[in-house]
Formats: C-alpha cells, structure tokens, sequence
C-alpha cells in the first residue's frame, strides 16, 4: 500500500533524475561557481596514500570541516605531511567527488602558517640588510649595452625559462652569443647554486650582460632569489645585470639588487638584446641622414669654389692690369731714353765695322768708312780727313 501511495503521487510527466545525474550536475555547479582561493584551517587526519603519493587530509576549524585531496605533484612541493593540529593556509579549488557525491577540496599549495611568519620575518631581516649597505640604491644601477653580442644566462637548462631567452633572442639579434651556466633554481641547494654560477660569470671575459631567471612558479620556489648569498653575489656581477624572476606579479630580492627587472624571462631577453629590424632601420635613418648632410656639404663645396673661382678671376685680371699699366708707364718712361728717339730729333750715331759706337775723334782714321744710324736706317760714311 505504502509504495502505491508513492507511485501515485509522481506524475508521468515529471523528470525522475538517477543518483549519477544529481552528483554529476552538483558537480558541474560547485566547480563551475568557484575559483581557485586561500583558505586557512587545521590539519588532521592526514594520510599519504601508498603507491599513489597522493595526500588525502581534512581541513577543519572550530565549527566546520572538508575534505581535502593533493595530487602528488603538488604534494612533493610542500615537503612534509603536516602533522595533526598543524594550521595551515591551503589554495584550492571546491570540488565534488562525484563517485561518492562528497564534497571536496582539491588543493594544489600548503604552507604553514607558523612557517610563513618565520619565513616573512627573515625576508624583512634581509631586505633591511641589504638596503642598508645600499644593495636597492638607484645610484648603482647601470645601463644596459646597446648592442650586447655576449649574454650570460643563469638558470637551470631544463627550465621553460631558457627555452623562452633562447626564443626571444635569436628571432631579435641572431648574432647574439648565449652562455649558459646551469644552476638549480629551487629546492635544497638552490641558492648556493645560483651564488656559485653567478661568480663563475666574473671569470667570463667576453660576457657583456647577465641574465638571472627562471619562470613561474610558487612563492617557496622562488625563496632561492629572496636569500642574502644570491642578492650579494649579483650585486657582485662586474656587468649589468637583470633578473627576471617568476611572473610579472611575483617580485624578488634580486629583482631590487639588479640593474634592470623583467617581468618574465621572455621580457629579459627582449630587453637585453636589440631587434635586428630597429637597428636596420636606425642605419637606413643614418644612411639617409649621412647622404643629405653629404650632398648639402658638397653643393656648399661647389658653391664656395664657384665663388673663390669668380673671386680668383677678378683678382688676376686686376693683377694683370696693374701689370699691365706698370709696363706701360715703364715702356713710356723708357722709351723717352731711348738713343731712337735722339735721332728723332736729326742726330746720327757712328758705327764701325764691328757694330761699335764710335765716340772719339781718333777712332775716326783718314779714308776709314763707317756707317752712321739715323732716325729710319743707316747711311754708309767715310772718313775724308781727320
């Protein structure tokens, strides 16, 4: 009787839903209204599943409670499971456990509260370290070369961010040399491995500029850039330098000691090498600039010799009409002492045969003939007596 009763209040028409389709569409609905967030509770109950590595803990605080699950990639990130009772902060996504219809956390990041405090605490301690020896000063920062053909790189070879530096630079300046000094960017070790590469760039003659980075990541990832032994160490780079280390959100120590700060190591490549085009460009500029200046130089050339020509032509002819006039004044002046022109006036000069002038009377012997030079020729003469 009791489940007659029930049939004959569902309507035919009405839309009966299996198990499968309510968790499926509550599913749909809790991730589909909920992004990735921080949420701050206790741990308990944490366990690491065997073969999987994947953790699996509740979150709770003094009313309320959730499930938590985190993936084995992410877990190896957070080191050690946090013992019961540890507060932590958690970014996650809520989620539904479909197969069971549970309501979930599915978390990707786990810190601590007690550590962040702790790590907080000596990042302000280094930060005021380093800018009380004048690590940030404005003062020491250095321009970067305008066409640098030797750039040392800093970052781990298996990284995304060289692949991205190598990109950027051979599609703007091919020509450009990488060195790559390999260093492990995160994790134990990491910062002595950056200091170590960042010192074996000092012994690279050629280098012109350095490049420390690597991409993104969690802000524990990055902890390597915000320790006092790297900052000093690029401090201590004898070029310029630039970091770029994480997103363009995320801002480390190095990027406050360093000469220049990128974004991304993308945006560090870009502005540690020059683009081809624009330098192309820049000498097309020049070029055009070189040959208007070249040809205005060379009309002022021709213009300026065309004057000192006109200049140099007038002043010859002057010359030579003053030359000119001098000579004939000269001419005049001599030939009014000109023997010629005593002829003119009926004088005669003897001559003998030897073309001599003869002044005295003794030279002129009985009988001798001699010629005498009138105004328009000579005469032949003789001697009828002494």
């Amino acid at each position: 009787m009791a489940l007659s009763f029930q049939l004959s209040t569902i309507s035919p028409t009405d839309e009966v839903w299996s198990v499968s389709q309510l968790t499926r569409a509550a599913k749909g609905l809790v991730e589909g209204e909920f992004m990735p967030m921080w949420i701050r509770g206790e741990v308990v109950q944490c366990k690491v599943w065997p073969g999987s590595g994947h953790w699996y803990f509740t979150l709770r605080d003094s009313a309320s409670q959730v499930r938590c699950c985190m993936w084995k990639r992410d877990a190896e990130r957070a080191g050690a499971p946090p013992k019961d009772g540890t507060e932590v902060f958690v970014r996650a996504k809520p989620a539904l456990y479909e197969a069971k219809g549970e309501f979930q956390l599915s978390v990707s990041r786990l810190l601590p509260t007690a550590g962040i405090g702790a790590a907080q605490r000596e990042l302000e301690r280094i930060k005021a370290v380093l800018q009380r020896d004048g690590l940030f000063d404005l003062a020491r920062k250095r321009p970067l070369p305008k066409l640098a053909c030797t750039v040392a790189v800093v970052t781990s070879v298996a990284g995304a961010a060289l692949r991205d530096v190598i990109t950027v630079v051979r599609g703007r300046w091919p020509a450009c040399r990488l060195i790559v000094v390999d260093a492990r960017v995160q994790g134990d070790g990491a910062a002595g491995a950056i200091a170590g590469a960042l010192g074996l760039v000092n012994r690279l003659p050629e280098v012109e500029l350095c490049v420390l980075g690597r991409g993104g990541g969690a802000r524990e990832d990055l902890a390597a850039f915000d320790t006092e032994a790297v900052c000093r160490a690029l401090a201590a780079v004898r070029v310029p330098t630039i970091s770029a280390v994480g997103h363009e959100t995320d801002v480390s120590l190095t990027d406050l000691v360093a000469d220049v700060r990128a974004a991304t190591p993308s945006a560090a490549a870009e502005q540690a090498v020059a683009d081809r085009r624009d330098v192309l460009r820049q000498l097309d500029d020049l070029a055009a600039r070189l040959a208007g200046g070249l040809d205005s130089r060379a009309r002022l050339a021709e213009e300026r010799l065309a004057r000192t020509a006109d200049r140099l032509h007038a002043g010859v002819d002057a010359a030579l009409r003053r030359q000119r006039h001098r000579l004939e004044r000269l001419g005049v002046q001599l030939d009014g002492l000109s023997p010629l022109r005593i002829l003119d006036r009926g004088y005669a000069v003897p001559t003998g045969p030897d073309g001599r002038v003869l002044k005295r009377r003794a030279e002129f012997a009985p009988g001798a003939s001699f010629r005498l030079r009138v105004a328009d020729g000579d005469v032949s003469a003789r001697v009828e007596s002494s």
